[in-house]
């Protein structure tokens, strides 16, 4: 049985985990689940400590998901600060981390265009540098049951689908859309898998203009000014089936994954 240290348990991703791991709790036990105000008690990192000692393995999901969130101060606090320490004491006390990283990381240009984006990629890459047994996997765009609380963070399927319409903006931008239970699988998948340390990409592999999403759905749309559009917006993600995990691949593409969303969302 493995004893599991969760982080992010009642986000969107991390719940998701938490969900299926206790449906499948023969082989794996969360032991403790980390929230985001974890950082305000007294003694955090002494807690921390003893959490991690106690733990076989260390999965990072945790981390402020806003990508247009102007604090940088929060950002790094919880997206860097919190991770470094954990990251830390996983080489300590000899703890394989997986750790939820981002597409996010390569913008558009190969390296981040947004603070969100910074914020996941020298987390990562502190943690290829400072732990001996790490996996990063870039999560693309996420989508699914359990994310209805996310608001504008939502996916475009959800937030269209709560509003019956949506407004785009202009110009096509596409995404890598991957099914949740595509991003939990991967996750979980080295947990009973022998992966190498490395940094994995977690999508499809093929982009969709959002355009594709709300026709799939027959929800109707409109378009926003181009001064709408944030600065630091990624225009283009796909994930690059040659960084997948070995033995690992999504078993949704996106008629099949909206398929089964909208099952649930009516």
């Amino acid at each position: 049985m493995k004893r599991i240290l969760l982080t992010g348990f009642s986000g969107f991703i991390g719940n998701s985990i938490y969900q299926r791991i206790s449906l499948k709790n023969n082989s794996t036990f969360i032991m403790s689940c980390i929230e985001k105000g974890y950082m305000n008690k007294k003694f955090w990192k002494e807690s921390l400590d003893s959490t991690v000692q106690q733990c076989d393995t260390i999965l990072h999901i945790g981390a402020i998901s806003d990508t247009m969130l102007q604090d940088n101060n929060e950002m790094m606090k919880y997206n860097y600060e919190f991770s470094k320490v954990l990251f830390d004491l996983a080489e300590i006390y000899e703890k394989p981390v997986i750790y939820a990283s981002s597409a996010a990381n390569d913008g558009d240009n190969g390296l981040p265009s947004n603070f969100y984006g910074w914020s996941k990629y020298i987390t990562e890459q502190y943690g290829m540098s400072k732990v001996t047994n790490f996996i990063a996997l870039r999560y693309f765009n996420v989508y699914g049951p359990g994310e209805e609380h996310k608001g504008n963070m939502a996916s475009v399927a959800y937030q269209a689908w709560d509003k019956g319409f949506f407004k785009l903006f202009p110009n096509k931008p596409k995404r890598d859309f991957v099914y949740i239970d595509d991003v939990v699988d991967a996750t979980l998948y080295p947990l009973f898998n022998k992966v190498p340390k490395g940094v994995y990409e977690v999508g499809t592999g093929e982009a969709h203009t959002f355009e594709d999403i709300l026709d799939l759905m027959e929800i109707s749309y409109e378009y926003r000014e181009e001064n709408w559009i944030p600065k630091g917006y990624q225009y283009f993600t796909q994930a690059d089936k040659n960084k997948f995990m070995e033995g690992w691949s999504p078993k949704y593409n996106i008629e099949e994954g909206l398929k089964k969303y909208m099952e649930y969302l009516k």
